[in-house]
């Protein structure tokens, strides 16, 4: 198999002239772009970097950003990109556990590289913006070079991202350069891309949705139109300009995307392809979006950091809450709750623990100094991926949430994302979590956490639960009405922080009861 740098210079041959890049006034075709990554390769040697030298990243989707991640497929450095977020202690963390021997920041993540106790000691490179001690970027990028050719083999470790570590020290997750170009190829198969497609590069470079974006429009001499964090009102303003075709996003925003006030005046039209990972997605927000943009393809991609597909369902509004069946790289099964083994399967219905096998062409070997981790995760050839779910009588799988997440009441199991789902649909819900609280009698009572688009009691919503067909065991016992539900920088309901109460209570008045 080709390794990354590889696939790049063939990308160059076929479509030389085609737009590969788009950062506001930037626009590169792919025989432009790389005389840019082969200047930054150059520009590695005159500073000493490696092959399987690890460099730490904190930047936003800036054509920089971009850039880096192919001249490190090239040098063979190991592009290790964290949240640009970080704290200077997380980014301690991270270039200790790395052994990095550089960093590349922005003005947006200076302090952090600043604060930092490690970084003093690394290479120093800043993005778009004057340090008086540090390397410039614009000056390494600058000039002309030779065309760089690949130094490192599909077996050489092409990233390491680090998973969100809500409860403990995150982990790294190095992966090889043939598995990342493999689900960049499955990527392209599984959301059926055509040459030329354009997409809106806003999922960050530190998360594997907007590396795969990155790869995949590669491949097909597609358009990679930097967005460098996420506004809804550029977003549109991009999808209409730019003539976007397909888009990868997060639930949460889609939910903003499709809320905001200047959609109805926007053209999006060009938009043809939903696809959508990171995290279930309402019933109510499957439904908007099939309304909105009436797609062609609406896909469901479930997936990790680790093995790039689970499943893949190709048309999601049509069994709302369905995963779909195994990717073209991947066999998935459920296993019961606390399985040994993993043939201790669920039957069909029962919800388990969803396995992926370690076999699949996308997947990872193990985490990166972590053997407790391996040793918890990885066993009999089997990713436990830690998600609950089911696989119905069709052979669909239906992701619940985490094992974590699951609320006991009463004795009974209780899974959050079916109760999400069905308070999203009553139309004065605008986003809705539920955790389990605990309780002395019932050990965890179910509580729905809820922002209002307008004002609703509780006894409506318990009614709407109750003629819905929710079972009574399943039906919120407490209401919170809330002004925001907390949510990581990539979109995922951050469950724990509702748990421990940290949360804004809603400021609107109460409306009246029913």
């Amino acid at each position: 198999m080709f390794d990354l740098g590889s696939s790049f210079v063939a990308s160059v041959a076929r479509d030389p002239d085609a737009l590969a890049l788009v950062d506001g006034e930037l626009r590169l075709t792919y025989r432009q772009w790389y005389g840019r990554i082969s200047a930054l390769v150059a520009s590695f040697d005159r500073i000493g970097l490696k092959a399987g030298n690890h460099v730490v990243t904190l930047l936003q989707n800036r054509w920089e950003a971009a850039t880096l991640h192919w001249a490190c497929q090239f040098a063979g450095l190991i592009i290790t990109p964290i949240n640009w977020r970080a704290k200077a202690d997380e980014l301690d963390f991270c270039i200790d556990n790395a052994e990095a021997r550089a960093v590349f920041y922005h003005d947006i993540s200076a302090d952090a590289v600043k604060n930092s106790a490690r970084a003093d000691g690394l290479k120093r490179i800043a993005v778009g913006m004057n340090a008086d001690r540090d390397l410039a970027f614009a000056d390494m990028a600058k000039g002309s070079a030779p065309d760089a050719q690949p130094r490192v083999g599909a077996d050489a470790w092409s990233i390491m991202l680090y998973t969100s570590g809500t409860t403990s020290r995150p982990k790294g997750v190095p992966r090889r350069h043939r598995a990342e170009r493999a689900a960049a190829i499955a990527h392209v198969a599984q959301n059926l891309y055509g040459r030329s497609e354009r997409t809106l590069g806003v999922m960050p470079l530190y998360h594997t949705m907007g590396v795969r974006s990155l790869l995949a429009m590669s491949l097909i001499g597609g358009t990679f139109i930097c967005l460098p964090r996420y506004d809804s009102r550029q977003a549109l303003a991009l999808i209409e300009r730019e003539r976007i075709s397909n888009l990868y996003l997060v639930p949460t925003l889609y939910h903003d995307l499709v809320n905001h006030e200047a959609l109805p005046s926007t053209d999006i039209s060009s938009v043809r392809k939903l696809g959508f990972a990171g995290a279930s997605m309402t019933d109510g927000l499957l439904r908007k979006l099939a309304e909105v943009f009436k797609p062609d393809l609406f896909v469901n991609h479930y997936g990790s950091s680790e093995i790039y597909t689970f499943t893949i369902d190709q048309n999601a509004p049509a069994k709302p809450g369905s995963a779909g069946k195994a990717g073209i790289n991947q066999h998935v099964k459920v296993a019961r709750i606390n399985a040994r083994s993993a043939d201790e399967l669920a039957a069909p219905g029962e919800e388990g623990e969803i396995i992926a096998s370690l076999a699949g062409d996308e997947a990872f070997e193990g985490y990166w100094r972590r053997p407790e981790a391996d040793a918890k995760t990885l066993r009999e050839g089997w990713y436990f991926t830690g998600d609950s779910g089911f696989m119905d009588t069709d052979g669909d799988l239906f992701v619940t949430g985490r094992v974590d997440d699951m609320i006991i009441t009463g004795g009974e199991n209780v899974s959050p994302v079916e109760i999400e789902s069905c308070l999203s649909l009553h139309p004065a819900v605008s986003e809705v979590a539920v955790v389990g609280l605990a309780d002395e009698k019932w050990g965890k009572i179910v509580a729905a956490f809820v922002k209002r688009s307008r004002p609703v009691s509780e006894a409506e919503l318990e009614k709407f639960c109750r003629t819905s067909g929710l079972a009574n065991f399943k039906r919120p016992r407490r209401y919170v009405f809330v002004d925001a539900i907390p949510k990581s920088p990539v979109g995922k309901l951050l469950r724990r922080l509702l748990v421990a109460g940290e949360y804004e209570a809603e400021r609107l008045p109460p409306p009246d009861a029913a």
